[in-house]
């Protein structure tokens, strides 16, 4: 039983820091081909719409990279 369970959160523990890693990249990737807006920038601001477009671009890689996972 323990061992089953050690598995499971092993695996779990893994697969959250690949897709982690994952979602890092996309954003990073994200951020060099988007080069008209500093995203950063407009968020210190207090830009919504910049804050609102990136929370859906991490969304939307998220579920990628989870379905992917195949979690």
């Amino acid at each position: 039983m323990w061992e089953s369970l050690l598995h499971s959160v092993l695996f779990a523990t893994t697969f959250g820091i690949i897709g982690i890693i994952l979602s890092f990249i996309g954003y990073k990737l994200f951020d060099i081909v988007e080069t008209r807006i500093d995203f950063v920038e407009e968020i210190k601001k207090g830009n919504m719409a910049a804050a609102s477009v990136i929370a859906a671009f991490l969304i939307g890689i998220c579920f990628i990279i989870g379905r992917t996972l195949g979690s």
